[in-house]
């Protein structure tokens, strides 16, 4: 049964969805690492696959940008599809002065400037998190990699181009990174019984402005997308 945002069978999903925000990470993917990968959904230009990574079937799938475009995605999956967890394998700007471009962030939490979470009917600001046995699974691959690894809270920005930015204000409290989707996801998945996690290699310095390309973030960001599939 298809959705009004995805045209894919109600069997064509994995129980394991990783998701990009960049549909064309979406095909790297599964062009590089699945056997056998199918085009479930194409709706909208957000591309869903289907396929088996070392014999185990998994889904990769774009998110888009946003909280709004993954909260569509994620609840989507998580209720009409059957999804069990969601692996998000995404880009981020550091905050914290540890981090280096292509280092690895394990988002243990979200904070975010976003309202996303009023509609859970609470008047304080959540902070969801990540399925610890998931992070924890990660956090081992990682090191096994030898990837300089940073575990801990990353804020979801509803704003890219910032008047008012608070990088400074997130730095002093030991935020690692920002990036736009993390907070919709884990949310989802807390009000679905679902599990989330968030692995994000860090694209750019905004207090410096050195930068990646979107196609090296696409081509080249692969230790992350070897730990996701690994623990699939």
């Amino acid at each position: 049964m298809s959705t009004l945002h995805n045209s894919a069978n109600q069997d064509a999903f994995a129980r394991t969805v990783l998701m990009p925000g960049d549909p064309l990470r979406a095909k790297f993917i599964a062009e590089t690492y699945l056997q056998d990968a199918v085009l479930v959904n194409n709706v909208r230009g957000i591309q869903g696959y289907t396929g088996l990574y070392k014999g185990k079937k998994v889904s990769v799938m774009g998110s888009g940008m946003g909280i709004p475009s993954i909260g569509i995605y994620s609840h989507e999956l998580y209720n009409n599809y059957g999804v069990e967890q969601i692996i998000r394998v995404g880009s981020a700007g550091m905050i914290s002065p540890q981090l280096k471009v292509r280092d690895l962030v394990i988002a243990m939490s979200a904070y975010s400037n976003s309202s996303y979470g009023s509609q859970f009917g609470l008047s304080g600001m959540l902070a969801p998190c990540a399925d610890y046995g998931m992070l924890r699974a990660a956090a081992d691959e990682a090191e096994k990699m030898g990837m300089h690894t940073m575990v801990g809270p990353v804020f979801s920005t509803d704003i890219f181009y910032n008047a008012d930015s608070p990088l400074d204000k997130l730095q002093k409290l030991n935020v690692l990174a920002v990036e736009m989707e993390t907070y919709g996801l884990y949310l989802n998945a807390a009000a679905s019984g679902k599990k989330a996690l968030t692995l994000l290699q860090i694209s750019d310095n905004p207090f410096t402005g050195e930068s990646l390309t979107p196609q090296q973030v696409r081509e080249t960001f692969t230790q992350m997308m070897e730990i996701a599939l690994t623990i699939a």
